[in-house]
C-alpha cells in the first residue's frame, strides 16, 4: 500500500504478508492444540510459535517510518491524523461486529464491554488482536522523541534498549504473579517497545546488512535455534518454568527481525511480478486479515477436520493452514476495499517542505 506521501515499498509488502500468515496458522492450528505440539522440523517452529508474526509486524513498522520519515520535517499531527485514517475504521467495525455477536449469543453487558474497549486506549483488551493496535499507537507517541534522538545519535537506540531491558527486569524481579509479567511482555510497549526501535536502528544500519548473505543466514539459524529453546520451555501458553525469559524475548525477536528486514529490503530488487505481485497483495490486506481471522479460523479449521482431513497430526494441520489462509484473501480485499479504502482519501501529507524546495517550485 501507498503511503500518504506516494512511496511504495513492494519487498516490505512481502514481509507483512509472511506476518499476517505465520499469526494466522498460530490460530489455525489450535483446534487440536497445535500450538502445544512438540518443536516440529525446520523450520516450521516459526508457526507453531507463529505468536512471534505479531514481533515481525511490529518490528517492520519502527523499519518502515524510519524509512518513510528519513531526513524529513513532518507535521506530527498530519501523521496521527493518517494513521488514525487507516487504522480505525476497521477496529471500530470489528468492535461492533464481536459486541453484537457477544451480545445474542453471551448476554453481553453493554457497559462492561465499553469500559473494556475505553480500557483499551492504555491496556491489552481490544478484541481481536486489537491490543497491538493499541501498542502501535503507543509507539507512534513515541516515534518524534525516538526520531530526534536517534537523528542526534545513531547510538542512542542502545541506551533505549538498556533502559526498557532494565525495566522489564525491575518488574520481573517484583511481580507476584510471572503469567502477569509475561502478558506485559508480550501485551504491551513495555515489551514490545524494543522491536520499534530496533527496526529504526536497522534503517539507520542498513548497509551492515546489504548483500551479506552469510550474516542473514547466521542470524535467521540462531534465531531459529534459540526459538527452538523457547518452545521446548513451553512456548508462549507453558513457559512458567521460564519466565525471565520475557525480559529479553521480544528484544531478541526484534534484533534478528530487523536484521533480516534489512538485508532482505537492501539486498535485492523487488521487481514486480506476478508472484511478487500476489505476495504484496496480501501484505496490502494484511491487516484486514489480521483483525478479520479471528471470526474464521475456527471454522475454516473445523470444515477442513469434518470434511476433508484429520488435523490432530501438526504437520497435517501446517499443510493445510496455507490453504484455509487463501480463503482469508479475497475477505482481505474486500475488507480493505469497502471499509479502510473510503477512508484514505482524507489523508493529508505530513511531511513538510523546506523553504529551499518551495523556492525551488
Amino acid at each position: 500500500m501507498k503511503s500518504s506521501s506516494g512511496q511504495y515499498y513492494l519487498g516490505l509488502d512481502h514481509v507483512r504478508a509472511l506476518a499476517a500468515f505465520m499469526v494466522f496458522s498460530w490460530h489455525f492450528i489450535d483446534i487440536q492444540q497445535g500450538q502445544n505440539a512438540p518443536p516440529p522440523i525446520f523450520p516450521l517452529t516459526f508457526l507453531t510459535e507463529g505468536h512471534t508474526g505479531v514481533a515481525l509486524f511490529m518490528t517492520l513498522s519502527g523499519y518502515l517510518f524510519a524509512k518513510l520519515l528519513d531526513g524529513k520535517d513532518i507535521n506530527y499531527f498530519s501523521f496521527i491524523w493518517n494513521r488514525t485514517l487507516r487504522l480505525l475504521p476497521l477496529l471500530f467495525v470489528v468492535i461492533l461486529i464481536v459486541g453484537v455477536r457477544d451480545y445474542f449469543d453471551k448476554g453481553l453487558n453493554i457497559v462492561d464491554y465499553l469500559q473494556r474497549i475505553a480500557k483499551g486506549l492504555i491496556f491489552p483488551t481490544l478484541p481481536n488482536g486489537g491490543w497491538s493496535i493499541t501498542v502501535e499507537f503507543h509507539f507512534y507517541l513515541l516515534l518524534p522523541f525516538l526520531l530526534f534522538c536517534s537523528n542526534r545519535s545513531k547510538y542512542s537506540f542502545i541506551l533505549f534498549l538498556g533502559a526498557a531491558i532494565a525495566v522489564r527486569y525491575f518488574l520481573f524481579v517484583f511481580s507476584e504473579q510471572p503469567v502477569g509479567f509475561t502478558f506485559l511482555s508480550y501485551g504491551t510497549i513495555v515489551g514490545r517497545v524494543d522491536q520499534f526501535i530496533l527496526g529504526i536502528a536497522a534503517f539507520q544500519h542498513r548497509e551492515l546488512f546489504k548483500n551479506r548473505h552469510l550474516l542473514a543466514a547466521g542470524i535467521f539459524f540462531g534465531f531459529y535455534s534459540f526459538f527452538l529453546y523457547f518452545d521446548s520451555l513451553g512456548g508462549l501458553y507453558k513457559n512458567s518454568s521460564a519466565p525471565s525469559i520475557w525480559i529479553y524475548l521480544t528484544t531478541v525477536e526484534g534484533a534478528c527481525y530487523a536484521a533480516l528486514i534489512a538485508w532482505y529490503d537492501t539486498s535485492f530488487r523487488h521487481a514486480p511480478s506476478r508472484v511478487s505481485n500476489f505476495i504484496a497483495l496480501i501484505g496490502t490486506y494484511s491487516y484486514s486479515i489480521y483483525l478479520l481471522h479471528f471470526f474464521f479460523f475456527h471454522f475454516l479449521a473445523v470444515t477442513i477436520e469434518r470434511y476433508v482431513m484429520d488435523l490432530s497430526n501438526i504437520y497435517v494441520a501446517l499443510i493445510f493452514s496455507p490453504v484455509a489462509f487463501l480463503v482469508m484473501i479475497p475477505l482481505g480485499y474486500l475488507s480493505y476495499r469497502f471499509i479502510e479504502s473510503p477512508f484514505l482519501k482524507f489523508r493529508t501529507s505530513y511531511i513538510r517542505r523546506k523553504p529551499s524546495e518551495k523556492l525551488a517550485d
